[in-house]
């Protein structure tokens, strides 16, 4: 496609535009003129060198223009424009994608969606499946995995918690959740679980350099603690304060030189009693004069 031929008399008005350009950058500073583009008919914008520290790259833009059959040339605005390879701020990214484990810190409040994909409600709802149910389904087939067991299947009201109401009515499941004791409006989905395993998995898995060089996975140490629901059959706690990942949800099949059952510590060799025996006497050597004889001798002196 050809480009559009610039009108005579908006290109040759570079010094308008350049007046222009530097009263918008009052008190910056104008560069070289870089060139002229058209952008329509007696309408040309002329582009300018930025000489300001930190806009490497970018230019300022004046456009001009004239009337039909006019001669004079007007300034229609004036602009600072990135170039081709102008330095550029990061797309802006939403705060719930920029989030990252360790980021939460004292006082600070991460609120959640009320259809996070994480969540579910955490009573039963008469047979209604989970909302998200529909979703985890599809990323298992798109994943080419298999779902979890009929007996995981949990069966959840609609009614998201961030759309009930107020109080719920009486008679309702969440009523007489609530008048039980069974306070978690929401609990994990599947989807939470999977994540959260996935997250486990790679951190403390058997995949890790320390689990390849352990004398035995973590299902046989004395150190760990048993977890409570479906993650029991492949996650538990470490309780060996010597071992990496104490206090630490650990793989079963995870493991490391903190094992209970690697080596048993022998115990440390201590050294015989003393022998004392009392009943031998030494010799000592007999000198010249009257203390070899006995003579003036002290026979209470133990050197005598």
């Amino acid at each position: 496609m050809r480009g559009r031929t610039p009108d005579r008399l908006c290109a040759e008005a570079v010094e308008l535009a350049r007046e222009a350009a530097r009263e918008a950058a009052f008190p910056g500073r104008i560069g070289d003129h870089l060139g002229a583009v058209a952008d329509g008919d007696r309408v040309v914008t002329h582009y300018f060198e930025c000489l300001e520290p930190g806009y490497r790259g970018w230019r300022w833009a004046a456009t001009v223009a004239r009337a039909s059959r006019a001669r004079v040339v007007t300034v229609d605005e004036t602009v600072l424009l990135p170039g081709p390879d102008a330095l550029l701020a990061p797309e802006w990214v939403p705060w719930s994608e920029r989030l990252r484990p360790g980021d939460l810190g004292p006082g600070d409040l991460l609120p959640t969606e009320a259809d996070d994909p994480r969540l579910e409600p955490g009573y039963t709802g008469g047979g209604e499946p989970s909302p998200h149910a529909a979703v985890v389904e599809s990323a298992w087939e798109e994943a080419g995995a298999e779902g979890p067991a009929e007996a995981e299947d949990a069966d959840v009201v609609t009614s998201e918690p961030g759309e009930l109401p107020g109080a719920p009515a009486r008679g309702s499941i969440a009523a007489v959740a609530e008048e039980i004791g069974m306070g978690r409006p929401r609990v994990l989905s599947r989807q939470g679980l999977h994540e959260a395993a996935d997250r486990w998995e790679e951190e403390f898995g058997p995949r890790t350099p320390m689990a390849q060089a352990a004398p035995a996975s973590c299902m046989s140490c004395g150190f760990l603690v048993p977890m409570a629901g479906s993650l029991r059959q492949a996650f538990g706690v470490c309780a060996n304060e010597f071992s990496p990942a104490d206090g630490r949800v650990v793989s079963l099949a995870f493991g490391c030189g903190g094992h209970s059952e690697a080596a048993v510590m022998p115990k440390t060799p201590r050294p015989p009693a003393p022998v004392i025996d009392e009943t031998k006497v030494d010799e000592m050597p007999l000198g010249g004069g009257a203390r070899a004889n006995g003579e003036d001798g002290d026979a209470d002196d133990p050197e005598a």
